[in-house]
């Protein structure tokens, strides 16, 4: 088997996931998130496009319903010993087989946790579980269950996101070298997937953004490159990534000098930074964390040209997308804990002025003060 963690850390994920199936009053989970079976058997896969599912007793039992096609990849990654296949041919049924597979178990009449919430159920292949299950076992809605479990990271897998965080800051250095005037974005998107890759890092789990001109006002990917003019902005956000675990980062590279507008939002970005870092500690609300972004960012005028949320959580995370739960907006109650990870986004975005003007990092949290796991500083970047 290919496991990136000691055995003796699956059983003791394996044991809290049951812990907190009992005090929910569930006999077992069925799990459709990757990142789920990931976590608590090292299950490593794009499979979850097509239907699976891993159930999980609350003792213990494992037994995973997928393709022939991740047979050998269940077998080679993960400690799952029970694996049932489902067959691709006209008529096939796999939430019947699932049905199959559970009563085999000894399932019939029990109540089971299912993660509804999730890329790897669809609507369509939802509504046939609820279909199969009917009359069969009581379903009830789980989806947090491990993510909860995953929010806090234990030092094993903080040493992947410190790796992570490594690789992000060589991400940073190839694309400052390769950025200036004349420059191609995708020669600079090139070079940071290369330091990422060449450094024994993972694909992201969702594309880089990269933008420059109008195009760096923009929070997602888009296809189509452009080149670098003598004065112009650059917008990257990214990631290094290490045995799927993510460290975020976002900057806005300056190329010529800086307008007075890039100045100001650069003020306004690291004080409201500054001012995430003092709150962001065990005890206070992801909440907290937006006010402390807003507020500075308010004071200086920018509340139009700011977004409604400022980071999120990050840790093992599987397309489409490396955000994980919960995210930094007005009033979330989440308490923050030692052992969690987030990434800060200070977005500034003025488009009557065509300006944009980003700064973001990810942290682990502590009983002091948070450890950024980048060496980079947060100064402005002109090139």
């Amino acid at each position: 088997m290919s496991l990136h963690f000691d055995r003796s850390e699956y059983d003791r994920r394996i044991a809290n996931a049951g812990a907190a199936m009992a005090a929910r009053g569930l006999d077992g989970m069925l799990l459709f998130q990757q990142e789920s079976m990931y976590y608590l058997t090292g299950y490593d896969s794009f499979g979850f496009c097509f239907f699976q599912c891993l159930y999980v007793g609350a003792d213990g039992k494992l037994a995973l319903l997928t393709r022939s096609a991740d047979l050998r990849q269940a077998r080679h990654t993960s400690i799952i010993e029970d694996i049932r296949i489902w067959v691709d041919e006209a008529g096939a049924n796999p939430a019947g087989n699932l049905r199959t597979m559970l009563d085999s178990l000894g399932c019939r009449g029990h109540r089971l946790g299912i993660e509804t919430k999730s890329y790897g159920l669809t609507h369509y292949n939802g509504k046939a579980v609820d279909d199969a299950m009917a009359g069969f076992c009581m379903l009830a809605e789980a989806t947090d269950l491990v993510d909860k479990l995953r929010l806090v990271k234990s030092p094993a897998e903080l040493k992947y996101v410190r790796k992570a965080g490594a690789l992000g800051d060589e991400a940073l250095k190839a694309a400052i070298k390769k950025t200036k005037a004349g420059a191609d974005e995708g020669d600079i998107l090139a070079a940071q997937h290369n330091a990422i890759f060449s450094g024994g890092g993972d694909y992201p789990g969702n594309e880089f953004i990269i933008g420059s001109g109008a195009d760096a006002l923009l929070c997602r990917y888009k296809s189509g490159r452009r080149k670098l003019t003598k004065r112009d902005q650059l917008t990257l956000e990214w990631a290094g990534v290490y045995r799927h675990y993510h460290a975020a980062f976002m900057r806005t590279l300056i190329v010529g000098p800086p307008k007075k507008q890039h100045i100001a939002m650069d003020k306004a970005a690291r004080e409201a930074l500054a001012a995430v870092e003092e709150v962001l500690k065990p005890g206070r609300t992801a909440g907290d964390v937006f006010d402390a972004h807003a507020r500075v960012m308010d004071a200086h005028h920018m509340r139009e040209h700011r977004l409604n949320a400022c980071g999120y959580s990050l840790g093992a995370k599987f397309t489409p997308s490396w955000m994980d739960v919960p995210m930094f907006y007005r009033g979330n109650p989440q308490l923050l804990g030692a052992g969690m990870v987030f990434f800060a986004h200070m977005i500034l975005m003025d488009s009557s002025a065509n300006t944009a003007y980003c700064l973001g990092r990810t942290y682990i949290l502590t009983q002091g003060k948070p450890e950024p796991v980048s060496r980079h500083p947060v100064d402005m970047i002109v090139r």
